[in-house]
């Protein structure tokens, strides 16, 4: 068991309105009218109101390749994390020396030494921190890392331990890709990180505590979200394939893990934004309106879908408006299709 000591939501310091996004961005990925406009309608009926961007959106008509992307990527991520870790552990009362593990995660850029390394001696982390750099999780990896942290904070439970998850999705953008997926994802991405203090049983905290924790992977369902990998970068794999999936699977996959809490009962939801129609497939699928996710739409309507630190923000949301329930369930959607389900408990 451990409980979350802290949590600190950021975001870049740009930040645009949906139509400024696309107004910029429409030339670059398609010349032709006719396509541009199908864009714009689909940008448009996204859901999202603005979305902040690592950085200053004219700066994406002059990015040369993946090798540029990918050192703004690491650049512009690690001084994100920096104050995002800084902000939570000051809110948690803790100092960086007593950071045991660093679990990190992204999908939206690579590193070696990854970004957590770097982050050691820039805030005084110990050099016999344990660290966990993680890629490929991707929009699932926020709730996952929560879930694997827990893991290790229940066999050491006197340690502290971070989540850190940074992703800079403007920085994979495609240039002249008309399809359909390359028009979602340059409409519904934001950038964004975010850092999570967690402690085990022994180190004294008020704040929820992780109750149980499950994970699921999907058969069959390898094709229907992820990137491929290719010259200019992360090329976006997204189908309409994802509210199949979750009609399919959430109604009995979060029946059964709740069954075996031994409480069925939830008193609110906090459910990763991954677009309009993840999320009212997510509702169905949990038979609750659309209001009991109203956390989720706020989240994708101000800043889009951050892919592993959005459902950690709407986390971040909740607390602070105080709308934790005594039981709630988080849960997330990645590349897969993977699912992980964290149930919290209040104080």
């Amino acid at each position: 068991m451990s409980r979350i000591a802290a949590i600190a939501p950021v975001l870049p310091d740009h930040s645009y309105s949906q139509s400024e996004i696309t107004a910029e961005l429409a030339p670059l990925i398609t010349a032709e009218p006719a396509r541009r406009a199908v864009l714009e309608r689909m940008h448009a009926s996204s859901g999202i109101g603005r979305r902040h961007t690592a950085l200053p959106l004219e700066r994406y008509r002059e990015l040369e390749g993946f090798r540029e992307t990918n050192a703004i990527f690491v650049e512009e991520g690690t001084r994100l994390l920096e104050r995002a870790l800084r902000q939570a552990l000051e809110t948690a009362g803790l100092r960086p020396s007593d950071v045991d593990l660093v679990f990190f995660t992204s999908v939206t850029g690579i590193a070696a030494p990854s970004i957590d390394a770097l982050l050691v001696p820039l805030l005084g982390l110990r050099p016999d921190v344990k660290r966990i750099p993680s890629f490929g999780l991707g929009c699932v990896a926020g709730a996952a890392g929560l879930a694997r942290v827990d893991d290790y904070l229940a066999g050491h439970p006197g340690e502290v331990a971070v989540l850190l998850s940074v992703e800079l999705c403007s920085l994979t953008l495609q240039r002249d890709d008309s399809t359909i997926a390359n028009f979602v994802a340059t409409g519904l991405f934001g950038d964004g990180a975010t850092a999570v203090v967690l402690v085990g049983d022994d180190v004294p905290s008020t704040g929820p505590r992780i109750a149980a924790t499950r994970s699921a992977l999907y058969p069959s369902t390898g094709g229907v979200i992820g990137w491929n990998i290719g010259g200019g970068g992360f090329e976006i794999v997204l189908t309409a394939g994802v509210a199949d999936v979750i009609a399919e699977n959430f109604p009995a996959g979060v029946a059964d893990f709740l069954a075996t809490t031994g409480n069925t009962g939830v008193d609110s939801y906090i459910a990763h934004p991954g677009g309009p129609r993840v999320l009212e497939a997510f509702a169905e699928a949990l038979g609750e309106p659309r209001d009991s996710l109203a956390r989720s739409w706020d989240s994708l309507d101000r800043v889009g879908n951050l892919s592993s630190s959005s459902v950690l923000h709407v986390l971040a949301d909740t607390i602070a408006a105080d709308e934790l329930g005594e039981r709630s369930l988080l849960f997330a959607l990645g590349p897969g299709v993977s699912a992980e389900f964290v149930l919290l408990e209040a104080s």
